[in-house]
Formats: C-alpha cells, structure tokens, sequence
C-alpha cells in the first residue's frame, strides 16, 4: 500500500478529540453553537487574538469559509484580487464565481501579495463600467508553501486601509504557518492587520472545521445570517466546538503542526543535500521539489504526492506534504528510498 504524503487531511484526527466526544455524547448541549465546548473555543481563540471583541464563528471546511466570507463582504460589482495560484481561483470548482463575484488574479512567483502587485487593479477607467476590487485575498501559508513575514502583512494591511480594500486570509493552514521556524507574526498580529481571517483545524489534527475570525466590526453586523443561508450553521454545533476547544487546549494544534513542520524540514534538508532545488523556499510542511521525471515514477511506486507542474525538460515540481500525524518511520523510509534511487 501507498504512504502517502499528497495531503495533510488522510488521517481521521487526534485521540483526544474522539476521547472528548465518545466522553460527551449524550450530555445535552444547546444547539447552532450556543455550546459549552464552542463557548470555550471562541474564548480560546480570542485569547490567541489578544482581542476579546472579535467575532468567533466555526464552519466545516476552508472552501465553505472562504465561500460565507466573501459572499457575506461583497457588493453585487464588487470583485476579490488574489494570487493566480490562490485557492480560489484554482481549487473551488468556481465557488466564488457562483456567487456571481469576479475573481482578479495576480501571477507572483513565491504565492503572495504585495502591494505593487495589487495597485495595477486598482486603476480601472471608465469607472462604473468595470468591476470595483474591494477585497485581497491572501492565504498563509499560501498554496505553494511560503508563508507571510510581518513586514510583508503590515505593508499589505496598510495599503488595503489607504484603497478602502479589505484584507482576508485564508489560515487553512495558518497553524503550520505561526509554527514555522522563519515565522515572526502571532494570531494577535494577524487579527490586528487582516478585517478577517480563518484558522483551520481541518488540516491540522481536526475532523473538520475552520473558525473563521471577523476583526472589523463594520463586517460583524448580520454575518450569521450568511453562515446559516449557506447551510453552515450546523445543528449540532458542539461537533466543531469539541474539535477546536481540545486542538487549543495546551497549545496542542501548534505542537502537531511543528510536528508537521519538523518532519518537512528533514525530507527538505536530504533532498538539499542530494542538489535538488525547489520551486519556493521550504518554510512549512509543504514542499516543492523539483525532480526528475525518473524519479518521480520511481518513486510513485511506494509513495502518493502531487505532480504540481512541468519545470523544464525532464523535470517537474511535486508537492509532498508531511501531516500533524505523519510517522518518522515513513519519513525515514522516504528519505532512504529518495537517495537509493537517486544513485542510479
């Protein structure tokens, strides 16, 4: 059978989770969130935010997040600027588009924005003949690993504030992200910088969820009408209030991604040392490597990873992807498997 390093969500979730909700299940909760458990993660991640007026909703998953944000902050001519390798535009099956909002991407080669990259999109002529940008989308760590230094997202959040943009990132693996040794933000910094933003658990030792964080309160108002208009407002509420309040109990979601993060750096630091380059510089428990096509289906034999793209003759960028569960043991393997047969 397979190993496979093609995503980060294979594995169920952790121990602990199934523990708190086999311990709970027939103890009666209020529904639609009014939970204890939910109670509990709001309050948790208001604590990491510093700020105890953001608003704390909890939704399933990153495509339903980022779904509920934008269709819940644009205007019907209003549209979203984001990376062209942005989840968005790439990975939603045309979910925002749906909604009837014009995607504006940008090609940027590392996944992230910066200023100069967006004012382009602002100097549309005639105006009210064109769609209005409104709001830049982000995601940290982004679609291809790098993740956002501090600088970068308070020049970024600076420039929104001075063009009447809004700012929202997707954190569908923001934990990998703030974990990151290179990181130098907090969850206080990102809640101060961004209008709004989400932290996954899906992808970080949860079942499902993305809490999703309003900093502005100007975006407060009504926006849980949009969460149940979407068929997000679960019932059963207690059901991601479990996840999130026993994933930040003890810091625990921050350890697994290190975890994540450490068994990355080690297949990076092998490959590094066997010459191979990388489409962006390792930095979170995604990698880019750029190997030969040979290899690649050497490889394949044993392990599951993504072929991202053609790089030149011969060679493609994969995407391997260690998780909060990976097991050393496999590393080890792969790093075995990776020198051995690049030695014939």
């Amino acid at each position: 059978m397979l190993y496979n390093f093609t995503n980060d969500y294979s594995e169920g979730c952790h121990p602990s989770i199934l523990d708190k909700l086999a311990a709970t299940n027939l103890t009666q909760q209020p529904g639609y969130g009014n939970d204890e458990f939910t109670k509990e993660a709001v309050e948790a991640i208001r604590q990491l935010c510093q700020n105890p007026e953001v608003d704390v909703h909890l939704v399933a998953g990153g495509t339903l997040a980022n779904l509920i944000v934008l269709g819940a902050v644009l205007k019907t001519f209003e549209s979203v600027i984001c990376a062209e390798s942005g989840h968005i535009n790439n990975h939603e099956a045309g979910a925002i588009e749906a909604t009837g909002h014009k995607i504006e991407t940008v090609p940027t080669a590392d996944g992230k924005l910066r200023p100069a990259d967006i004012q382009p999109l602002l100097n549309k002529f005639p105006e009210f003949h064109t769609v209005k940008p409104r709001v830049v989308y982000i995601s940290n760590s982004t679609e291809i690993g790098t993740i956002y230094k501090k600088q970068e997202l308070e020049e970024l959040s600076r420039f929104c504030r001075q063009n009447n943009l809004l700012l929202f990132l997707d954190g569908a693996r923001l934990a990998m992200a703030l974990s990151a040794k290179s990181n130098d933000l907090t969850m206080a910094d990102i809640a101060a910088l961004t209008d709004i933003f989400y932290l996954g658990a899906t992808k970080c030792g949860g079942l499902i969820g993305e809490a999703i964080v309003v900093a502005n309160e100007s975006l407060r108002k009504d926006f849980k009408y949009y969460i149940k208009q979407r068929g997000a407002m679960l019932a059963k509420g207690r059901l991601l209030g479990i996840q999130f309040a026993e994933l930040l109990r003890q810091n625990l979601m921050f350890e697994l991604a290190n975890h994540a993060n450490t068994l990355a750096e080690r297949i990076a630091q092998n490959l590094q040392a066997l010459g191979y380059a990388f489409l962006t510089q390792p930095e979170t428990n995604q990698l880019f490597p750029i190997l030969p096509d040979s290899l690649i289906a050497e490889l394949s034999k044993k392990y599951g990873f993504f072929v991202w793209r053609k790089a030149h003759e011969g060679f493609s960028a994969v995407r391997v992807i260690t998780s909060w569960a990976t097991p050393q043991e496999h590393v080890e393997q792969f790093i075995q498997d990776l020198k051995a047969l690049s030695q014939k």
